[in-house]
């Protein structure tokens, strides 16, 4: 829960199990698009909301995101008020409260404006413990409201009904009010140059600012620029895809039911927001004594190995979702496995359907907790710098758009990665998808190795500080 750019609702846990109570039609197809919606509408949202951010003062764009956010956190309070066709509205909320999170590209620019060179890790690396920390208070809030339950109260005057599903949104747009007050009476324009001398913006004047010149002649090196977005969209794809995995891992992994699953695995990623936390600390101290690029090498090195700890290996195979069938004397001889039909309980372990699951070894539960703490160092360390090392390689010109583009491939990493490793474990099993995530991490690897050279900041670029 971000304070610009976010919310509870950003999680897809409520809505999607609200999708099914309102809407009986909302087959597992149709939460796959639930669950899409917000990164595709930030991913629309994001160069627009640049754009406009270097046009204008950013706070038109901020309160405008933000009052969209809220006014789509109220449509999903009231997706139950249309006779027909339920879960449409609710897939149309759920875009917009993405393209309201558009607003980060217009949050990351201005932190890049308003630092110097020297400041700018430490702000960004700031920023980024504060989403982490809302990383950690969304699904808490969330959970926290559940005790309303889910029939709650209803609100005859307005026709609302206030439960367990709608809290969380009506809570996300009475924050976003809050927003829109502070981003009105505190937010101010502030740009600086890399060296910290106060300039006036492009998109603003105040009577009180002294100008300085803005030393902003000199290309981009746009190479670097596309060197970054493919880091930071393959950062994103790889966390995206731990996120989506981490479920259906571990029931098939340590034949957990969906219910211990959910709560062990929202454990450990409050687990790894904590640790998130502190690597972003530690990532400020850090990154001044040797450098941004070697923090991010570093980063995607430490969650290369974090996947790679997940490869199966040994004699051990999961459990499968089976019964053996008693010898018949009817039958003559042994029975073969049949797969479990009505059962009240849960059947726990891989499903027979995965036929991987039969020759390929377990993953075992001290490799799991082990690939998460690697994760839970790398990611961060690699989100951070990133987007930190991308913000000086533009350098003193406007960043909107550029940050647009940036939070856009983040966005599309977020919608692909899913996607890709649904179908990829579910059809290959955990070796192919463990290969693949390390091929796409050591692709990485090697492509920051070969442009380290050129991922420079823009002043460094054209001689005007030295390198640090």
């Amino acid at each position: 829960m971000d304070v610009v750019g976010g919310s509870p609702f950003e999680s897809c846990i409520l809505p999607c199990s609200s999708a099914v109570l309102i809407d009986d039609s909302a087959n597992g197809s149709f939460l796959g698009w639930v669950v899409a919606a917000y990164s595709l509408g930030q991913m629309v949202a994001s160069p627009l909301f640049g754009l406009w951010s270097n046009r204008r003062p950013r706070r038109e764009p901020l309160v405008c995101s933000i009052l969209i956010n809220v006014a789509a956190n109220i449509l999903y309070a009231y997706v139950h008020l249309p006779p027909s066709n339920r879960k449409y509205f609710m897939l149309i909320a759920r875009v917009f409260v993405g393209f309201g999170a558009g607003n980060v590209a217009v949050v990351r620019s201005y932190v890049a404006g308003a630092t110097s060179l020297k400041e700018r890790t430490s702000a960004m690396a700031n920023m980024s413990a504060f989403q982490a920390l809302g990383f950690i208070l969304g699904p808490a809030l969330q959970a926290g409201l559940s005790f309303i339950g889910e029939t709650g109260v209803s609100i005859e005057v307005i026709d609302l009904q206030f439960n367990m599903y709608t809290a969380p949104a009506l809570l996300a747009a009475f924050l976003g009010i809050i927003n829109i007050l502070l981003v009105v009476l505190i937010l101010r324009e502030h740009r600086v140059d890399d060296h910290g001398r106060q300039i006036s913006a492009i998109n603003y004047t105040s009577e009180e600012r002294v100008d300085v010149t803005d030393d902003t002649d000199g290309s981009i090196d746009h190479i670097a620029v596309v060197t970054s977005n493919i880091i930071f969209f393959v950062v994103l794809f790889i966390f995206a895809t731990f996120e989506t995995i981490a479920t259906p891992l571990s029931m098939d992994m340590f034949a957990w039911t969906r219910k211990q699953a959910v709560l062990y695995n929202g454990i450990i990623l409050a687990a790894i927001g904590f640790e998130s936390i502190l690597v972003f600390l530690v990532v400020k101290i850090i990154s001044q004594k040797v450098g941004d690029r070697p923090v991010l090498l570093g980063g995607l090195i430490v969650t290369f190995f974090g996947f790679f700890i997940l490869f199966p290996w040994g004699n051990v195979y999961p459990k499968i979702q089976w019964s053996d069938l008693q010898n018949s004397s009817s039958h003559g001889g042994p029975s073969s496995p049949q797969p479990i039909s009505n059962s009240s309980v849960e059947p726990t372990g891989c499903p027979p359907e995965q036929t991987w699951c039969q020759y390929t070894p377990v993953i075992y539960m001290a490799q799991y907790f082990v690939s998460d703490i690697f994760i839970g160092v790398g990611y961060p360390a690699c989100n951070v710098m990133s987007y930190t090392l991308y913000s000086k390689v533009i350098g003193p010109k406007p960043q909107g758009v550029y940050m647009g583009w940036l939070t856009a491939s983040g966005s599309g990493a977020r919608t692909l990665g899913p996607v890709f490793v649904s179908q990829v474990y579910t059809n290959l099993g955990t070796r192919w998808t463990t290969s693949l995530l390390c091929g796409v991490l050591f692709a990485a690897i090697v492509l920051l190795a070969c442009m380290y050279r050129r991922l420079i900041a823009f002043s460094v670029r054209h001689g005007r500080i030295e390198e640090p």
